[in-house]
């Protein structure tokens, strides 16, 4: 165990249950402890521990180290030809070893993000029922609503699952509509959680809701998993979530639930329903809000802008437009006084038709209609285009969630520019191709000036001798973090005011707030640090509100930090305690989560780690 580790284990907090302290009990012995992924260490387990679990006979040998095995997935993961085939490989290691998969990644956050993530994630959901090996997470459909309640209930006892995420599988990572295959990116989500914010991975379960799809070519797919049916719709769509919704609540009632690539007609509409009732949280709408709204807040303590003064365009007035519009205007309310409509009136958005209108309200979806503006005030100005807008606004921030490649162009960017001393640019489309412009052309064409973060990876750029990080607003840096401080203060809400903690503790620790270089936002490689921050502000701001259900929850900053870190899953090889039958939960039993041994059986369609 490293010094680091051993800083983490504090004994004030070890009697807590989610304490990473002290051994694992467990039941289970010989194969099935082997094919249970949250206990099995595969080469790694002791000769003691082979004498008390029965399993010699069932392993090679000799006895290897974590990072031993490391060094093997590695050599293998690299053999591998191509990105889909990498994510392959480390979805089937995952299924046989939590903590090897685990450790891999952290060793190469860097290299492997992609891979396990966005973009690779979309090809494997694109081909899901074609590289379909085995099922993982919890499968309801439209069809059979009278069975989601003893489908949900399979997955642990009331106090074993902490995170549910799920999808509809609507707008996948930009690729659209991809029915079952969803459940990859629940599971993908959940992944991140754990890696990022210590969220242990056999308590949390992913979800897909299958209501049929849209896609043509999966419709057409004799191997095609999902229901065979047009997308449903209606009445029986909404009564559908809310038998999941309701289902989750009985079984698991302090599971906080994530909402996952709903589409642009529901995903604001569920939120906005069940946030007044329950913990829950849609990345797509308000994750990418939040760690723009970090960058912002990061921006404007460069560029000395006040939150009052402040005048903000929106290119793009989706799902994450909108959603990025609805945390600037929380936190202009709570940084001004001014109530959200007022605040609201300091942003523009502009969508394909241009200036988002109020005589347009039957065309706009009900996230965009706090944002239109009074078409009097435009009857003698243009505003067909991003170029007209901003020549009227003068805005000091510029935001792009358009997927319009290039739409930020030179005459609308030094347009901005000589009105504003710093103009704060943000192109967010993603993939790499639909940015709304290139980092390098906003420093060429502001002189510098520009203070800039992206939507998806790039290099720093060099402008007369200096070079300038390039910030990427990465949902995981944000996400995780809220979701640990969700799930160690058992929240009964999570309101906005939270969501707006969660973003300060993240704008801290932004490397031009520190002094530390001169990017927008941390990077990612730190990212569990700052989701101890994290954690720590929506806690506190969740105590502050009368919100939080755990009890003893400490005051103090430094004892607050140490019972997050307590509770944070590491990626190392825990010792493990044989207990009787009588004696054991269901994690014990090998029953928790989606990686129950009783429902993966053997796996072995690569080689053994």
């Amino acid at each position: 165990m490293s010094p680091a580790q051993k800083d983490q284990k504090n004994p004030k907090f070890g009697h807590l249950p989610l304490s990473t302290s002290g051994p694992q009990e467990t039941v289970l012995t010989g194969n099935a402890l082997l094919r249970t992924p949250y206990f099995n260490k595969g080469s790694a387990f002791t000769n003691e521990e082979r004498d008390t679990f029965k399993l010699h006979g069932l392993l090679p040998s000799n006895v290897q180290t974590l990072d031993e095995q490391v060094r093997r997935a590695y050599a293998q993961f690299q053999s591998r030809p191509d990105d889909l085939a990498k994510n392959t490989f480390m979805t089937s290691m995952k299924e046989q070893n939590e903590v090897l998969y685990y450790r891999l990644v952290m060793d190469h956050m860097k290299e492997m993000f992609s891979i396990i993530y966005t973009p690779t994630e979309g090809d494997a959901i694109a081909n899901y029922s074609g590289l379909f090996r085995k099922p993982e997470g919890c499968y309801l459909d439209i069809e059979h609503m009278d069975r989601i309640e003893g489908d949900v209930d399979q997955f642990g006892g009331k106090d074993d699952v902490d995170v549910i995420v799920v999808s509809d599988g609507e707008q996948i990572l930009g690729i659209g509509d991809q029915g079952v295959g969803a459940i990859l990116i629940s599971v993908a989500k959940l992944v991140i959680y754990t890696l990022c914010a210590g969220i242990h991975p056999d308590r949390t379960l992913p979800v897909v809701l299958d209501c049929g799809t849209d896609n043509e070519d999966l419709l057409s797919d004799e191997l095609y998993l999902g229901l065979r049916q047009k997308r449903a719709r209606g009445d029986r769509y909404d009564e559908f979530v809310d038998r999941f919704v309701q289902a989750c609540r009985k079984r698991y009632p302090k599971a906080y639930i994530h909402f996952e690539d709903f589409g642009l007609t529901n995903a604001r509409r569920i939120l906005d329903k069940y946030t007044p009732k329950i913990a829950c949280f849609n990345d797509d709408v308000q994750g990418t809000g939040a760690v723009t709204l970090a960058a912002i807040m990061a921006a404007f303590k460069e560029a000395k802008i006040k939150w009052a003064d402040a005048r903000f365009v929106m290119f793009g007035s989706g799902t994450a437009g909108t959603g990025i519009a609805d945390q600037i205007s929380d936190a202009i309310a709570q940084e001004t006084g001014k109530s959200k409509e007022e605040a609201s009136k300091q942003i523009w958005c502009v969508d394909k038709p241009g200036l988002l209108l109020k005589s347009k309200k039957d065309e706009l979806t009900p996230a965009q209609i706090p944002y239109a503006r009074e078409d009097g005030d435009w009857d003698q100005k243009d505003h067909g285009d991003l170029l007209s807008v901003i020549k009227e606004v003068k805005p000091h921030i510029l935001i792009g969630t358009s997927t319009k490649p290039g739409a930020f162009t030179k005459e609308a960017v030094q347009e901005m520019a000589k009105h504003v001393d710093r103009p704060i640019i943000f192109p967010l489309s993603n993939p790499t191709r639909l940015h709304e412009a290139k980092p390098q052309d906003l420093y060429d064409w502001t002189d510098g000036k520009a203070l800039v973060a992206t939507g998806s990876p790039f290099p720093p750029v060099k402008h007369n001798g200096r070079e300038y990080e390039i910030s990427e607003c990465n949902n995981s840096t944000t996400f995780p973090g809220i979701g640990l401080g969700a799930v160690l203060s058992r929240t009964k809400l999570l309101p906005p005011s939270l969501i707006v903690a969660a973003v300060r503790a993240l704008a801290d620790k932004a490397p031009i707030s520190n002094g530390t270089g001169s990017g927008l936002l941390p990077d990612v490689t730190d990212v569990r640090d700052i989701s101890v921050q994290i954690a720590k502000n929506v806690i506190q701001q969740a105590v502050k509100e009368d919100l939080a259900q755990e009890k003893d929850i400490p005051s103090d900053d430094a004892d607050l930090e140490e019972l997050i870190r307590e509770q944070m899953w590491e990626a190392n090889y825990r010792p493990l305690k044989l207990v009787e039958d009588d004696e054991a939960d269901a994690f014990a039993r090998g029953e928790a989560g989606a990686a129950s041994h009783q429902r993966t059986g053997s796996v072995n369609w690569t080689a053994r780690l």
